[in-house]
């Protein structure tokens, strides 16, 4: 049994409940008073549903029993309760981890883990003291009341709240959060450029003392420096393209120049990345620059959208909504934990665990963001406590702004005054800026999008409990005494009503849409399902706007008509509301100008741009789609049932707005990846994908250009493998060529596939083998755990396996023998639907699906080598694979055409060879 050799004053007292621990086909059960019986799935599922027992992720582990969800004693419920925000895996040994028990060796230790976990979680709590200690042990009390199943031994353990809680019950988490400090708005920064010497100065203190000075990160380095030096003309931005190879050190390399450019001109850099886990990783290395945690606090500051954040006023609403219903109390109670402790709030991969809405859903936890632009702002009586208010003042001083593409994106495109634009920017992982500036600058008629745009202006209906809060709730007192403007607010809360409402979707399935909205959407639904080809797939339908069906040219034009009556009110308003700031200069408070800034902007942002792009496209039906854009119609499906129905508008070269709204007003941009460049022909650096790909060819000034080759040793270190003969249409023979690598490997294994379907059917085949090897198995679209929990599952457990589709492999930065073999189940093409049809004829027809399919290969193979000593094994099981598509792989790293024995055997003799080079260089 693992050991818990900390000390306590008494002991705690623990639930006398079995404890449950389950992988594969067998089952561990601990009794209460200490028998293990090791037992079958089944037996396991019979005995769980009437003993609430101990176990670790109860979602999880019912699904891995077959059974429906019990009652549990779920060990991450007591993780999030006694220590909040802390990082912890959902499975058994992420517990052992987070609380530095040790790790357990087979099922049973798994069973015993469990109730050391729970003592020394029990323990942590009884040695709260002070006035921590009273508000834990009212917030325990009344979590317990509602039903906790670890209420009865937190209450023994934290004993009775002593102080008043007050009417929530330690819910009330807006009560007990500081405020931000209001301080007057930074001065523009300075232009002091900063010189490579300099740049490569600041790397030297970054590196750890003794780190071995890499030629090539210096060289980035210095290169990097150049995206910091001072404009010569207004739209002519110092733009420099670097391609880093993997081990250049790329991250540390442009952190050294944006740090002394933020330095020396008293400005914010943003460093803008497309995964959390690199905003994670630059925020880590951040460390290095400012060890401090108060001067970094200060100066560092991580941005996200509004929707990452946990919205004050929704707990509080849901709070008060939820008195009725004990079990949304525990919910808030751990979310109330949480928020006390959290850093910044952020729900989005912060120091949240995301495995909390798996165990409670998504209402009560990721579900009080502010996802619909509701916000109040200085109305909320918890704005000077609000965490996004909170991050956005402090990224006004801060000197590096760690974003994503995506916020920076949509920030230019909701036409954020140029004042609060940054003039430096970093992005990293550059081969994304284009799928990144195609979901921003995107538009689409559908009944997701006009649903909720009629919830922002008319707020809940129907008369059924909900936190929506309409434009009347938000701006009603603003315009309380100016009758013009109430005027317009009634007509357009009216106006409104012309969008899709709640059951949209069953009345068009049903043959009854009610209003323009949806009267357009059923006859777009119609023509997708009596033209596009494969009705029978899965996951989605789409067919061309062209040659409209009967009634729906008719039809949009009394949607672009009804969106005009909703138009009209809408811009009157916003006059209004800017109108009243020049009238009222005098007279307005900071707090109301605050407020009727945010609400002119807002209906800028939610309701007059999209209202007069979606009028522009209803038009467009009319004659001729605008050659900057494609144009269809779909019914997306999940799994075979129908989730939205649209009319999509996507530019061809997303890239264009991005260089007008992001590049050209910026001073300098540095866009950097380990993927920039395809080298088509195998030898030279090809610029010109890379160059279209981040949209710098639409720049007057041409961007400068770096590539450093990566130094780690890819022939030595790796091999790669195309199996010939697997039959890739044959499920057995997929998954059975699967199974062979992943034990021949010993786990450390990514399978990667191309279809959701062809995933599951593997997955499926693999379980029992693999649990009967002592590998355990995971799968995305199959386990209950998000993606990014599941990488980070992948990467804690050495001999695991995980199977996902293709576009996972953007985030696994997995070091280490964690990940050994990739194996790719078919070559990745390109999904030859509308949009990308009409890439390919402006791009360059085949050469076009080549290179994507060659950068995508190139960005899985180089999840390989993330440190010079790792090694490992990349196999296609497709025997299709074309030869010009072998230089996505390094010039001398060869490429073997082999059948599967020859690749298990060969994969089995290099990761053991390597292993044991390993050990004995150690």
């Amino acid at each position: 049994m693992p050991s818990d050799s900390a000390a306590s004053p008494r002991r705690v007292r623990l639930p006398q409940v079995p404890a449950l621990a389950v992988g594969g086909g067998s089952a561990a059960w601990l009794t209460p008073d200490g028998e293990v019986l090791e037992i079958g799935p089944a037996e396991a599922g019979r005995l769980a549903r009437d003993a609430a027992p101990m176990v670790c992720h109860a979602p999880a582990t019912a699904a891995r029993l077959g059974v429906n969800r019990f009652p549990a004693h779920d060990l991450l419920d007591l993780f999030a309760f006694a220590r909040p925000a802390q990082f912890c895996l959902p499975t058994i040994a992420g517990l052992a981890d987070a609380l530095g028990l040790d790790r357990p060796n087979d099922r049973t230790d798994e069973a015993m883990l469990l109730v050391a976990a729970a003592e020394r979680l029990l323990t942590d709590l009884m040695r709260q003291k002070g006035r921590e200690r009273g508000d834990i042990a009212a917030l325990a009390m009344t979590m317990a009341r509602a039903g906790w199943p670890w209420g009865p031994a937190t209450v023994a353990a934290l004993g009775e709240a002593t102080g008043k809680s007050g009417s929530y019950g330690g819910l009330d988490v807006w009560n007990r959060l500081s405020e931000w400090d209001d301080r007057a708005p930074p001065p523009p920064p300075e232009d002091a450029p900063v010189s490579p010497s300099e740049a490569r100065e600041r790397l030297g203190r970054l590196l750890d003392c003794g780190s071995e000075e890499r030629p090539s990160q210096v060289a980035f380095t210095e290169a990097a420096a150049g995206s910091f030096a001072p404009r010569e003309h207004a739209g002519e931005p110092q733009v420099v393209l670097a391609e880093a190879g993997t081990g250049v050190g790329k991250t540390l390399g442009y952190i050294a120049p944006a740090s002394v450019w933020a330095e020396k001109n008293s400005g914010p850099v943003w460093l803008s990345t497309f995964t959390k886990n690199l905003q994670r990783q630059i925020d880590q290395e951040l460390d290095r620059l400012y060890p401090n945690p108060e001067e970094k606090a200060q100066k560092v500051v991580v941005r996200k959208g509004r929707e990452n954040y946990l919205c004050l006023l929704n707990v509080e609403e849901a709070t008060q909504g939820g008195a009725a219903r004990q079990s949304d109390q525990i919910a808030l109670g751990l979310m109330a934990r949480w928020a006390r402790a959290s850093r910044d709030g952020d729900m989005g991969g912060g120091d949240f665990p995301s495995w909390l809405s798996m165990l409670y859903g998504s209402v009560r936890t990721t579900g009080l963001a502010d996802r619909r632009g509701e916000c109040i702002y200085s109305a909320c009586p918890h704005y000077r406590k609000c965490f996004i208010e909170k991050s956005r003042h402090k990224a006004e001083r801060a000197e590096i702004v760690i974003a994503n593409h995506a916020l920076v994106m949509i920030r230019a495109a909701w036409h954020v005054e140029q004042a609060e634009l940054p003039l430096r920017y970093v992005f990293d992982e550059g081969h994304h800026l284009f799928g990144a500036a195609d979901s921003a600058f995107s538009a689409n008629i559908s009944g997701l999008e006009t649903a909720d745009l009629r919830r922002w202006i008319r707020g809940g209906e129907g008369g059924r409990r909900s936190r929506a809060r309409g434009l009347e709730k938000r701006i009603g007192d603003l315009v309380a005494d100016n009758e013009e403007a109430e005027r317009a607010l009634s007509a357009a809360i009216a106006a409104a009503a012309s969008l899709a409402a709640e059951g949209w979707l069953k009345r068009l399935v049903e043959g009854e849409p009610f209003g323009p909205t949806e009267r357009f959407l059923a006859l777009v639904r119609q023509q997708v399902y009596a033209r596009a080809p494969d009705r029978e797939r899965t996951y989605g339908l789409e067919t061309s706007t062209e040659e409209p069906v009967a009634g729906l040219l008719e039809a949009a034009t009394g949607l672009d008509r009804a969106l005009g009556d909703l138009l009209e009110p809408i811009t009157a308003l916003q006059k209004i509301l800017i109108q009243m700031l020049d009238d009222e200069a005098a007279d307005l408070d900071t707090a109301s100008r605050v407020r009727v800034e945010a609400a002119a902007s807002g209906l800028e942002r939610r309701a007059r741009v999209p209202l007069q792009a979606w009028r522009a496209m209803l038009r467009d039906l009319q004659g001729e789609t605008p050659e900057q854009f494609v144009d269809w119609f779909s019914v997306d499906r999940i799994a075979g049932n129908e989730a939205d129905v649209g009319y999509h508008r996507h530019w061809v070269d997303p890239t264009l707005p991005f260089t007008e709204t992001v590049l050209r007003p910026a001073h300098g941009a540095l866009i950097t990846s380990a993927t920039l460049l395809d080298h088509s022909d195998g030898e030279a650096d090809d610029w010109a994908a890379a160059e279209v790909r981040t949209g710098v060819t639409h720049l007057i000034r041409p961007a400068a250009r770096v590539s450093l080759p990566s130094p780690f040793d890819h022939a030595g270190r790796t091999r790669v493998f195309v199996v010939t003969d697997v039959r890739r249409d044959n499920p057995d023979q997929v998954a059975a060529a699967y199974r062979e690598l992943f034990l021949a490997a010993g786990g450390g294994a990514l399978g990667l596939f191309t279809a959701i379907w062809r995933l599951r059917a593997v997955q499926k085949r693999l379980v029992e083998p693999l649990d009967t090897a002592g590998l355990a198995l995971y799968a995305q679209h199959v386990d209950a755990i998000d993606t990014p929990t599941l990488v980070d599952i992948f990467r804690a457990e050495e001999d695991s396996c995980l199977l996902g589709t293709d576009a996972v492999r953007d985030g696994v930065d997995v070091p280490g023998r964690s990940l050994r073999l990739i194996v790719f189940d078919r070559v990745p093409w390109p999904r030859p639907d509308i949009l990308h049809r009409a890439r390919k004829q402006r791009f360059g027809r085949s050469a076009y699906d080549d290179m994507l399919t060659r950068l995508k290969l190139k960005q899985a193979y180089g999840r390989l080598l993330r440190r010079a000593e790792d090694a490992g094994v990349f196999v296609m099981l497709d025997a299709m694979l074309p030869s010009r598509l072998l230089t996505a792989f390094p010039a001398d790293v060869e490429v073997n055409r082999v059948g599967l024995s020859e690749a298990v055997a060969e994969t089995r003799a290099f990761l053991t060879d390597t292993k044991a080079a390993g050990r004995a260089a150690n």
